[in-house]
């Protein structure tokens, strides 16, 4: 259950761009951008971009600053959230949000831990915040994960986040 209802936030549609991170996937390989295109669409929203980058810091920060730049209501990412050293998302982004929120890396691994994936959901480095009045969520790569950080998380409070983002 939501905490509120702000009838004429929850209505906002938002433009939204995916970012997968990944050295192997491609576009027609890339199940979870794919899911979060679908998922986003469903809801009426607008998807303006969906690229691929590589684990590269500089090649993600190059990515997620062009899509801000374009004043995207929300950045989607998937990929590079674990703990290899390959895994570069939450180092890259982290120190680019002007506020980060807390609470979705601390409830997607709630939810991980006590509905899917069990003590493995401590391997989870999700992370979301405020850059500028862009909204950003940085979630795992698997197909699952994003369709629970999607379904039980992102997609029921979307258009209000990005609300109180840009009041």
């Amino acid at each position: 259950m939501q905490a509120h209802n702000h009838t004429h936030e929850n209505t906002k549609r938002v433009r939204a761009a995916i970012l997968t991170i990944s050295d192997t996937r491609t576009l027609d390989t890339d199940v979870s951008g794919e899911h979060i295109c679908t998922l986003l669409k469903e809801e009426a929203h607008t998807v303006t971009y969906r690229e691929i980058t590589k684990d590269d810091p500089l090649e993600i920060e190059a990515a997620v600053r062009r899509m801000v730049d374009e004043k995207m209501d929300v950045i989607l990412t998937t990929g590079g959230t674990g703990i290899t050293k390959r895994d570069v998302t939450i180092e890259t982004i982290r120190p680019l949000l002007d506020r980060e929120m807390v609470g979705f890396g601390e409830l997607f691994r709630h939810v991980s831990f006590t509905e899917d994936i069990g003590p493995a959901a401590m391997l989870s480095r999700a992370l979301a915040g405020r850059i500028g009045d862009t909204i950003i969520f940085s979630m795992p790569g698997s197909r699952g994960a994003v369709d629970l950080a999607m379904t039980r998380l992102i997609l029921p409070e979307l258009s209000h986040i990005v609300w109180e983002a840009t009041r």
